[in-house]
């Protein structure tokens, strides 16, 4: 369930703001250049990353002001009116004192913080990010002065329609395009532009050496935006400051080796850290997807579709908890939920099916049992796969089953169909395939 959505006011602006978690240590999270409180909510990356901080923390985020959910008055907000934005949202969530962590263009607002408030401030966290982004002659990375007005242009022509390069992974054309969903909703256009523009007069170099609190600085190092070399330049000018630099190019925190970056941010506020405890066992995983949503979505238009892909998740939810199903993972118009058994797996899919029909969509499902993988944020393992290829293989109406599952539950009065042997993509072997003969 996305966490509720409350507004702090400093003067007449409202900002947008979410408690996660419970936990007693507490993180007041600064985002980068865009974000959207409940778009990034729809993207299992972006969830498994909050489950994994908030099992160690409560953590505070907010919508900068003219951004995601909070106002967007005219004009571009100075870095002080972002930082007391920052400030009126701690006053509003009851934290009187907590880390800052602040990633991207979210670090020097985190950093002019910490330098202001350090009697607020009980640490403080930097990732992927740099004190200035604009290169010079006595700092190397950055854009050059003479490439910004490019720049300008090619991010207006491509925002919203486009996902930016650097937050997009390469083949996973399902991220990319909720990362266009998510750039949309988070700022137009034009704010973008205006956001980038005051980005890059931001410069708080001579600000790190009044930094007075305990720091962590993480890098990826291949990160196109906050590389290792930076971010070790970053940590050597803040005194006392515990610097990492971890694999990989992936500049969004949630993407790439995510336990790591946790891993050391737990470490780093808690003095232990506990890695996602791996634990392989026996599931039925239920995979089921709307047949023809882009069609629908066409017809329809955004707002109704929407609004009926709502209620079709409600429904969904419902029966997972109904048949006893667990870990349901709803993104869109897809559904991922695990079940100890494929008898239930097989009744909720019939179920969901029978309520989505009245609704004049057509679920296509495909469900298998074999050993996953499940650790405290993820879950892994071939046997996802499968499920996930013999849903692609149904039509509307149909649940398609492998033939482990039609094999453990004989004698439960459900019958089914050959429907032969067919290779499934990046899975070793073919696989029979068997089709539920759904009730008159």
């Amino acid at each position: 369930m996305i966490p509720p959505v409350q507004y702090a006011r400093n003067g007449p602006v409202h900002i947008a703001y979410q408690i996660v978690g419970e936990d007693p240590i507490d993180i007041l999270m600064i985002p980068g250049w865009t974000s959207h409180l409940t778009v990034e909510w729809e993207e299992p990356t972006f969830v498994r990353f909050m489950e994994r901080l908030t099992s160690f923390a409560r953590c505070v985020r907010f919508d900068k002001r003219g951004t995601g959910l909070s106002d967007r008055p005219s004009g571009v907000a100075t870095l002080e009116e972002r930082m007391e934005d920052a400030r009126v949202v701690m006053d509003a969530a009851g934290l009187e004192r907590g880390a800052v962590f602040g990633w991207s263009e979210g670090g020097p607002m985190a950093i002019l913080f910490a330098a202001a408030y350090p009697q607020r401030t009980t640490a403080l966290v930097l990732y992927g990010t740099r004190p200035c982004f604009v290169r010079a002659p006595d700092y190397p990375w950055g854009i050059a002065p003479e490439d910004m007005e490019s720049a300008i242009a090619e991010l207006e022509r491509v925002w919203g329609r486009i996902p930016m390069v650097h937050l997009a992974p390469p083949g996973n054309e399902r991220y990319r395009s909720w990362l266009l969903r998510y750039q949309q909703a988070s700022a137009s256009p034009a704010a973008a532009v205006a956001l980038q523009r005051a980005n890059w007069q931001i410069d708080v170099r001579d600000i790190l050496s009044t930094i007075h609190v305990p720091t962590l600085v993480l890098s990826r190092r291949d990160d196109p935006v906050g590389p290792g070399p930076a971010g070790r330049h970053l940590a050597e000018n803040i005194p006392g400051a515990r610097f990492v630099e971890l694999r990989g190019g992936d500049h969004t925190m949630w993407l790439g080796d995510m336990e790591a970056l946790v891993g050391e941010i737990e470490e780093f506020l808690t003095g232990t850290r506990h890695d996602g405890v791996s634990d392989r066992v026996l599931a039925t995983i239920l995979i089921a997807d709307v047949e023809r949503s882009t069609e629908h979505l066409v017809r329809l238009g955004d707002a109704t579709w929407r609004d009926l892909l709502h209620h079709t998740q409600q429904i969904a939810r419902r029966y997972v908890e109904t048949f006893q199903g667990r870990d349901p993972q709803l993104v869109g118009d897809q559904l991922l939920a695990v079940f100890t058994g494929p008898v239930r797996a097989i009744r909720c899919a019939q179920a969901i099916q029978r309520d989505a029909g009245s609704l004049g969509l057509r679920l296509r499902a495909g469900i298998h049992a074999g050993e996953i993988e499940r650790t405290e944020v993820t879950l892994s393992g071939i046997s996802v796969h499968i499920a996930a290829r013999i849903a692609a293989l149904a039509q509307g109406g149909e649940i398609l089953v492998s033939q482990t599952v039609r094999d453990i539950v004989a004698g439960s009065g459900l019958s089914f169909t050959d429907r032969g042997v067919h290779t499934l993509r990046g899975v070793p072997e073919p696989r029979r395939i068997f089709g539920v003969i759904q009730p008159p």
